[in-house]
């Protein structure tokens, strides 16, 4: 286990060849570099390899139609295993992320409906 492992994790889903991809990793690795986020990474995960299939699977609330995608994990401090945080209100409406708040686990999907464009 890493002396220098951060306590969350924000796994970002998505795919080569997807701008809002890359637009997603760079404003958050921007959010991230601020000294008030110095406990959170992020890990890229790309859904067309094995492992990050295997992450996106494992988020089970994340529409493949929706990428990219972000999820948050806390690290457990014992094991340094990372699990997915629940969403502390699921199927509550929310004004500002409205269809692209994940229901099960914290996080969000890109809303391509004409609202969310």
């Amino acid at each position: 286990m890493s002396e220098d492992a951060k306590t969350y994790r924000v796994l970002i889903f998505g795919k080569e060849g997807c701008q809002k991809c890359e637009v997603l990793k760079e404003r958050l690795g921007k959010t991230l570099a601020k000294k008030e986020w110095a406990d959170f990474e992020k890990q890229y995960l790309s859904v067309k390899t094995v492992d990050g299939l295997i992450a996106f699977s494992r988020a089970q609330c994340v529409n493949p139609s929706r990428i990219p995608a972000m999820v948050v994990t806390k690290r457990d401090p014992e094991t340094g295993d990372y699990a997915f945080l629940p969403n502390p209100a699921p199927g509550v409406p929310d004004a500002v992320c409205m269809k692209s708040k994940l229901y099960q686990y914290l996080g969000l999907q890109t809303d391509y409906s004409t609202l969310g464009k």
